[in-house]
């Protein structure tokens, strides 16, 4: 799926002279990205969600803890079919939490999350949703990997904990945003997902963060990472891709291929059109989600991540009260 971008907007880096200079420049961002993350967005949340940080991700360990009856939205993969027999009645296996469970991070950093029409891009926005997770996470004992995307899988990290560990995390992220601005290519993510499960044996916490703007073909790789692992979709989004203002003749420019052309945004009947493709594309892309069983998160480039997150964590602490699994979206 081609993927456009105003130029006046927010484009993609400039290209760096030399590769090494760009380690470096990506080295020192991510510590100054980890700290203001620490003392803007972290220090609040410790506040906030006052010992609820467990909530954003939740599993199954393997400790056997009891058995009640099956609920709907109860995960069929929980049923005792022995208890069931006898019974008559289907049960469900309750299982001791995890605490040490590990998160996985599924990094769609393609040329398409390079764009943003404010002051951030999507590509901020990834970054800083994955340092302030990160950092919430490994500071309580669990264990955080990543897998990024460019072109390609282009880096598996292994989930470890530690503040130094988050940093190497937000370094390669941060590298791979220094050598965006001369790779080309559309985005598969299907290829990304089908990868992911191969790669993590051990039921995770799998945030998949990414705009969902690719060939077709993720859902169903979507759907088969959910069967092991629980999936949260971490949804990126402009608010110009989804209703474009009067600025009369721009250029705009597809994020992935480099292919350009110019459109009368003056012209109303145009504006209708794209508002009315952006809203399809909208409802088949949250049917899809819905359809794989995943949780969403969607966030704006004009959102409070703090706020963002501290929503979802509510919505998944009730959805643990009241023992259901369903897919809503959550937007802040």
């Amino acid at each position: 799926m081609k993927s456009w971008w105003p130029r006046f907007g927010r484009g993609a880096p400039a290209a760096n002279d030399a590769q090494a200079e760009a380690v470096t420049v990506a080295a020192g961002a991510a510590e100054r990205v980890l700290q203001r993350l620490e003392w803007t967005v972290i220090r609040r949340l410790d506040g906030l969600l006052q010992g609820n940080y467990r909530t954003l991700m939740r599993g199954t360990g393997l400790d056997l803890a009891d058995l009640r009856e099956y609920q709907h939205h109860d995960d069929v993969r929980h049923i005792d079919w022995n208890v069931t027999a006898r019974l008559q009645t289907p049960y469900v296996r309750v299982f001791t939490e995890d605490r040490e469970m590990a998160a996985w991070f599924v990094l769609d950093l393609s040329r398409s999350v390079d764009f943003g029409s404010g002051l951030k891009a999507k590509r901020e926005i990834s970054i800083g949703f994955v340092g302030v997770l990160a950092r919430l996470l490994t500071r309580h004992g669990n264990r955080v990997g990543a897998l990024v995307y460019g072109n390609d899988l282009e880096a598996v990290i292994p989930p470890r904990s530690g503040r130094r560990h988050v940093l190497h995390l937000l370094h390669a992220m941060e590298r791979r945003a220094t050598e965006s601005a001369t790779s080309h290519g559309t985005t598969r993510l299907a290829d990304l997902l089908r990868s992911a499960a191969g790669l993590m044996p051990r039921r995770s916490t799998v945030f998949v963060v990414s705009d969902f703007q690719s060939e077709p073909g993720w859902e169903l790789p979507l759907a088969r990472l959910t069967m092991r692992h629980e999936v949260v979709a971490v949804r990126l989004f402009d608010p110009l891709e989804l209703d474009l203002p009067d600025l009369g003749l721009v250029p705009l420019r597809d994020a992935e291929t480099g292919e350009q052309l110019w459109v009368d945004t003056h012209d109303a009947g145009f504006r209708k059109r794209f508002a009315r493709l952006a809203a399809e594309r909208e409802h088949t892309l949250r049917a899809a989600l819905a359809k794989a069983g995943v949780d969403t998160l969607e966030l704006s480039t004009s959102d409070d991540l703090a706020s963002a997150i501290l929503r979802f964590a509510d919505l998944r602490k009730r959805r643990v009260r009241a023992g259901t699994s369903s897919n809503k979206a959550v937007t802040a």
